[in-house]
């Protein structure tokens, strides 16, 4: 498959580095260029038939790559198991849906044939979630390497953490600030929901709401596109359907595009936290902007700036943490 994308300068990554914690300084690009030369090549060649065999798994990889730095930083956190004695962050309620671990394994297995016990599990899933991206036909970014992998997983804090599918942008923007991105950097990486689908739970009470003694149910937001909203409700039988998934970029759910912003534009963005980016005059600002269609460059070269600055938050390096043979189990 042919990677043709844009690729951001390494000077740029230089300068997010340096704005960064002092921790991100020890991340560098060429990182394993002596333990493990090939690593990037690795897996991009495993990613390539991963996309390949399942192309819808591109937008869940990459969103397990967003719901392990907003917990812990970048440390791999979420793809441990959970044990005996401890609820992991992958089955707190917010994670129940994740998926992609599998692949995960698959592309560590052939790093540690390769290379044993030198490449984290954390830059494994930051380099697949680039490459996913990419295969997605979206951007190309250079990735600062040098994570070290967490010894530690709770699904209490997944749970408090992670920003909420209903939330409000002032919500969003404290979660968003906590770990140091901005509000640009919250309306460019919902830009991410152009890839992969959601249950019914996820957005159902933009649909439907309990009514009255006899359970009768009621659209009860109206910030959505009754049209789009009376074809949701075609899949979305109830509150608690989980039989059917909605694709969150209708029509290009595969494709790393910019016509997510064109649906939220137009009201017709999947959850409460699409909408309400049109609440908000910057958001708002850039939606609009974006959803012209005349700014994917601008949109590509955005995205990418916000994910190195994602995939730098709460990294550890150095002797911090583990490299973890096996990214479900601490060694």
């Amino acid at each position: 498959m042919a990677i043709r994308s844009l690729l951001l300068p390494l000077a740029i990554v230089a300068v997010l580095a340096a704005s960064s914690a002092a921790a991100v300084a020890q991340l560098e690009i060429g990182f394993y260029s002596k333990t493990c030369p090939q690593v990037e090549e690795i897996v991009r060649e495993e990613m390539v038939k991963i996309i390949a065999a399942a192309p819808s798994l591109a937008g869940p990889l990459l969103r397990l790559h967003f719901h392990d730095c907003f917990v812990r930083g970048c440390d791999a956190s979420v793809l441990l198991d959970s044990t005996k004695g401890n609820v992991a962050e992958k089955d707190a309620k917010p994670n129940k849906s994740l998926r992609g671990f599998g692949s995960v394994e698959r592309v560590k297995a052939k790093l540690e044939a390769a290379c044993p016990g030198v490449v984290s599990c954390a830059d494994v899933l930051t380099l697949m979630s680039r490459d996913a991206v990419v295969l997605a036909k979206g951007p190309n970014w250079p990735v600062a390497l040098g994570r070290r992998d967490g010894r530690a997983s709770s699904a209490t804090e997944a749970s408090n953490e992670l920003p909420p599918a209903n939330g409000d942008v002032p919500l969003l923007a404290k979660i968003f600030a906590s770990k140091d991105l901005n509000l640009k950097d919250l309306v460019v990486l919902s830009g991410a929901h152009t890839l992969g689908t959601a249950h019914c739970p996820s957005y159902a009470d933009r649909l439907y709401n309990a009514t009255g003694n006899d359970g009768a149910y009621s659209l009860v937001d109206p910030s959505l596109d009754s049209e789009y909203a009376d074809k949701l409700r075609l899949k979305c039988k109830s509150l608690d359907d989980r039989s059917m998934l909605s694709e969150m970029d209708p029509g290009s759910y595969k494709t790393f595009d910019s016509s997510y912003y064109g649906h939220v534009a137009k009201r017709r963005g999947l959850f409460r936290s699409d909408a309400a980016l049109l609440t908000d005059g910057t958001t708002r600002d850039y939606v609009q902007r974006v959803a012209t269609g005349k700014f994917d460059a601008e949109f590509f070269k955005d995205f990418s700036e916000s994910m190195i600055k994602m995939g730098n938050v709460g990294v550890l390096t150095g002797a911090e943490g583990e490299i973890r043979k096996k990214c479900y189990v601490l060694n």
